[in-house]
């Protein structure tokens, strides 16, 4: 771990930063929303606009890349970042900070896939896995940190964003000034999302499900919480906690997915998550009961998607595998995009605690359609599985590739030997 740490310290360096701003910025947008006394609902449009730009941002970097490079790409994506940030308490209109939520997450979606296209690069067969796992921390990390700069300055005024700003702009010099050369970019082919689901309907379904649960957590934790009525500090300890969460039981759960059937898992986890939501649910006015429930719902659902992928690669190909978690992660971004939009209606129209509600109906729904596909298919033994992969909360098809990649690797596979040096077999989206 840290001799990848130290071969890649710029490219994590420059992450961390980026996952500093981009976890600030939900989170006191959340809080800022409610001191501007915007209704649930209007957050929900608010935060869907990052999802809906991430979107579009994962189907447009290819070509961007592809005509002015990566370094140009970084550097104009990065600079619209750092003045979306500025502009949010200058603007303080929900239309405005739906359009600036678009801009952000479109450029972020591009800003990850250059970063992992370089991280990518540097990598060698020797270093895969532990430059991945280093990665999938310092991400994780980034989140947490940036949780608790939130009591730095007052969400009302212009601090936070100033922070937010700046961390970004500060991301762009370690990552352009590295040594490490432009990667090459090259594709491999597609998967059509028809051919996905009939590998693994339980990972198309997880993904797409997954999807909701994330962007409930990644987009409306804080507008929640601040509902709710917890303080500024609450709603930092509380976001923090679902990350905290997802840090320290990722490979716990991992290493319990090789060893097992993982539909039994992804039934155990989702159930536990539903539990886990129901409980913060009605634990009223007790917030270490909340944050205690907070923990453990982050600790299932951001690892589980790690084993949703895992579940799905038992029943590919080795070539299949990178553009099969493409096509999850197109489905996960699906899923993500409506679904702040209706647990801000929710909450306006049936209460607060509605938003653990969905995230509990939505977890327990996945448990059930495992439960179910138990039932239509045999399950491979655990040693004829591949080995899991960690994924962090806002991984790209890059990231993909580099997973599939250490994946084959472990499993002995010869695909990977064959791959160009460089590639990102992941970019294209499957359709």
């Amino acid at each position: 771990m840290f001799m990848a740490m130290k071969m890649s310290w710029a490219l994590l360096l420059g992450m961390f930063l980026l996952m500093l701003g981009n976890g600030m910025q939900g989170t006191v947008l959340g809080v800022r929303g409610t001191l501007e006394s915007f209704d649930a609902t209007t957050m929900g449009f608010v935060m869907a606009g990052y999802f809906v730009g991430f979107i579009g941002g994962s189907q447009t970097a290819p070509w961007l890349l592809r005509r002015v490079g990566h370094v140009r790409v970084f550097a104009a994506l990065a600079s619209l970042v750092s003045a979306a940030f500025i502009l949010f308490p200058v603007v303080v209109e929900p239309a405005a900070w739906f359009v600036l939520r678009i801009i952000i997450g479109f450029c972020f979606s591009g800003l990850y896939v250059v970063a992992e296209s370089w991280l990518n690069n540097s990598t060698t067969n020797d270093n895969r896995g532990r430059t991945l796992s280093a990665y999938m921390i310092v991400q994780m990390l980034g989140i947490i940190v940036a949780q608790g700069l939130l009591n730095v300055g007052d969400p009302g005024g212009y601090e936070l964003f100033v922070i937010m700003s700046v961390a970004v702009s500060i991301a762009v010099t370690p990552m352009l000034l590295t040594v490490q050369p432009a990667p090459v970019f090259e594709t491999t082919r597609r998967m059509s999302l028809k051919a996905l689901f009939r590998a693994s309907p339980l990972g198309c379904v997880g993904a797409f499900a997954l999807g909701a649960v994330f962007s409930c957590l990644w987009g409306m934790s804080a507008v929640y919480g601040s509902a709710r009525g917890l303080t500024t500090t609450e709603v930092s300890i509380f976001i923090g906690a679902i990350y905290t969460g997802g840090l320290v039981l990722q490979y716990p759960i991992g290493w319990a997915s090789d060893r097992m059937d993982r539909r039994h898992l992804i039934a155990a986890l989702t159930a536990m998550g539903a539990a886990s939501a129901l409980f913060g649910a009605v634990a009223g006015g007790a917030f270490p009961l909340l944050v205690f429930a907070a923990f453990l719902l982050g600790g299932v659902a951001n690892p589980l998607y790690s084993v949703v992928i895992a579940h799905t690669n038992d029943f590919l190909d080795n070539e299949d595998m990178a553009s099969a978690s493409g096509g999850l992660i197109f489905l996960n971004g699906i899923g993500a995009s409506g679904t702040p939009i209706l647990v801000g209606w929710l909450m306006d129209a049936f209460g607060t605690e509605t938003f653990l509600v969905f995230i509990a109906s939505v977890m327990a729904a996945i448990a059930a359609y495992a439960a179910y596909r138990m039932t239509v298919r045999s399950a491979k033994p655990a040693d004829e599985t591949g080995p899991w992969a960690p994924y962090g909360p806002v991984a790209t098809r890059v990231t993909a590739g580099i997973a599939q990649d250490w994946v084959i690797e472990k499993a002995g596979g010869d695909d990977a030997a064959d791959a160009p040096a460089g590639a990102e077999p992941a970019v294209v989206a499957a359709r």
